[in-house]
């Protein structure tokens, strides 16, 4: 039976899509057929992530009654299934939120895992990609305003009748004015199921449109994102320690300002 599972977030901004996109190719290296889809028909960045932008077909065309879901759909890194959401504004005016259903049953026939980039917040958009759900994962950083933020989607998400996977706390520095795992914990009434440092490599791999477990699988949060992947799927995972030569070339490098 396919798992559909929506990964939400009460606020914006802190790194849900990065998550979800990586977290596609994860489950995808473990051999399941995953689709990600990027329900986020307003703020669309799946795609730039993945290096996917520019499709001809999206959701906002199968949203807005003119094109069929599986048209939708294209081959993304490490074999993951990817239904961009795109960017049109005269797709936003024509789209029907009812269709996503009707779209949804389409996917599950193919895979084992959907992936549901849900819209942050709780606007209507937001609440119908929940809803369509089985299973939601909620990304939280380990800030106040957010944890507040996503206790409220976790309330709405109990009332839709989705399971709550887990928390995954995203960006975490060890900084003192940072909740803890336990404080979350207590706070969300919900398992923290994975912990994603907070990396300047995830930058790095948004800006050429890589997903990183791909372009730097060696990476702290890398290792965080397929550890993940594996407890969501009973899998086990040997994390991949960073070479420390080409740590320490790396920094000779850039003391010395050459190549080696």
């Amino acid at each position: 039976m396919t798992r559909v599972i929506a990964v939400a977030s009460g606020k914006g901004g802190v790194g849900k899509t990065t998550i979800t996109a990586n977290l596609g190719v994860a489950l995808s290296t473990y051999g399941e057929e995953t689709l990600v889809l990027d329900a986020d028909v307003a703020m669309a960045n799946l795609e730039l992530i993945l290096g996917m932008e520019g499709k001809s077909v999206t959701l906002h065309d199968v949203l807005s009654g003119d094109a069929d879901i599986e048209e939708a759909v294209y081959e993304g890194p490490g074999g993951v299934k990817v239904v961009p959401a795109g960017i049109s504004l005269e797709g936003l005016r024509k789209i029907k939120l009812d269709r996503l259903e009707n779209a949804l049953s389409k996917l599950v026939q193919n895979v084992d895992i959907l992936l549901i980039d849900a819209p942050a917040g709780l606007e209507k958009d937001a609440l119908a990609a929940i809803a369509a759900a089985q299973e939601m994962i909620l990304v939280t950083t380990p800030e106040v305003p957010s944890i507040s933020d996503a206790l409220k989607t976790k309330i709405v998400a109990n009332k839709l009748g989705v399971e709550i996977v887990g928390v995954v706390i995203n960006r975490e520095m060890h900084d003192k004015t940072f909740l803890t795992i336990n404080e979350i914990e207590t706070i969300l009434e919900v398992p923290v199921i994975a912990v994603i440092p907070d990396d300047p490599e995830v930058s790095r791999a948004a800006a050429f449109g890589e997903p990183l477990v791909v372009r730097n699988p060696k990476s702290p949060t890398s290792n965080a994102i397929m550890q993940l992947a594996a407890d969501l799927i009973g899998e086990s995972y040997q994390p991949i320690e960073p070479d420390k030569k080409s740590v320490i070339a790396k920094l000779v490098e850039g003391l010395l300002g050459r190549r080696y």
